[in-house]
């Protein structure tokens, strides 16, 4: 399937309301379950299946384990696309090297399905000498390091079968975040957005820097320019899902908004709130797909009841938020297969199953 016409294209990622309100029968040829050339594929209702992965390679031993879990999945029948949410290294005394994004990005080139890929803050928020020995790196050169390496096409995904999806790229205000992109499968609208631990990059990078790092924008220009960014980006997922009269939204980043390990979380409550309020407007199944804390976890954190809510000031109550954690760094190595179904007869729109390496 060809790509959308440039002009279509450019019109439904930074409008999103008018162009892609636009009669199914306009927008999509009949097409298998399996077929995911148009990134608004809105009149599809058959199941949809992701492999969704985060938080991995940490250290030699799991980089000698990926390969044998892309084998897992690529032989998995039911797998439509692989999401992997950030992170592909460990956090500290690994060094952010090109040589080492190369390698990774060759196993990304491995996977049969398209693979959506998030960045994660150990790739370039975390990669400075200040308490990480990660290397003498500026964070946001990093940042141009992975997205030449990872994002080369423009609202092209990456593995074996690629994926035309909308990027902010194609938003004059946003062009930069190339990164965030977004889909629509099975009357559900999938986002990604670059939203990374280390408090979403507030924590300091220290006073060390390369010589040449007055030539990559600062810490504090990084952290407004993506907050306006994400900001943007995930409005958009929620004016796309209610233009379409989507069934869901799926957010996917690497950060874990909530992780308790963390000293502060300030730099998330802006996007909490967001979030929250969007989603009790929406109404209807909203999931977040986490990676960051490492460890599997599923939780309901702007339900009424949850001590969660009070992690963040002014938390709306949106009991149709469901969020994901996936298991990473250390832990045991699988994915976890999400599959969307907005046909199911009780109604669960997402179900999920932790699918092992090793059994």
């Amino acid at each position: 399937m060809q790509p959308l016409h440039a002009a279509y294209f450019a019109l439904c990622a930074t409008l999103l309301v008018s162009a892609c309100s636009t009669p199914d029968s306009a927008l999509v040829p009949a097409s298998p379950a399996k077929s995911v050339g148009n990134p608004l594929n809105t009149g599809a209702a058959n199941p949809f299946t992701l492999a969704v992965i985060g938080d991995m390679p940490y250290g030699p031993a799991k980089r000698d384990s990926i390969p044998m879990l892309i084998d897992l999945i690529n032989s998995d029948p039911k797998v439509d696309v692989v999401v992997h949410l950030g992170d592909i290294k460990a956090g500290s005394k690994t060094p952010c090297t090109d040589a080492y994004f190369a390698d990774i990005r060759g196993l990304f080139d491995t996977f049969k399905d398209p693979l959506v890929y998030t960045p994660g803050d150990n790739e370039w928020t975390d990669c400075h000498q200040s308490g990480k020995s990660n290397g003498l790196y500026t964070p946001t050169e990093r940042l141009a390091a992975v997205r030449a390496l990872f994002f080369p096409v423009a609202g092209q995904t990456l593995g074996g079968r690629k994926m035309q999806v909308l990027t902010q790229a194609d938003d004059p205000a946003n062009s930069a975040y190339v990164e965030n992109a977004m889909f629509v499968q099975s009357r559900v609208v999938f986002a990604t957005a670059n939203i990374t631990g280390s408090n979403n990059d507030l924590a300091p990078w220290g006073p060390l820097l390369p010589a040449d790092a007055g030539n990559y924008p600062s810490q504090a220009q990084e952290y407004a320019s993506r907050a306006q960014a994400n900001a943007a980006w995930i409005d958009k997922a929620f004016d796309l899902a209610a233009s379409t009269d989507a069934v869901g939204v799926v957010l996917a980043f690497q950060a874990d908004m909530w992780d308790p390990a963390e000293p502060t979380l300030t730099g998330f409550d802006a996007l909490v709130q967001q979030i929250g309020t969007r989603a009790a407007a929406f109404g209807k199944p909203v999931l977040l797909l986490e990676g960051d804390s490492h460890a599997f976890e599923v939780q309901y954190p702007y339900s009424a009841s949850s001590p969660m809510r009070l992690v963040h000031p002014n938390t709306p109550v949106a009991e149709n938020v469901t969020r994901i954690v996936v298991e990473g760094s250390a832990g045991r190595t699988e994915y976890v297969r999400l599959t969307v179904d907005p046909k199911t007869k009780d109604g669960s729109l997402f179900t999920w199953e932790r699918v092992p390496l090793a059994p």
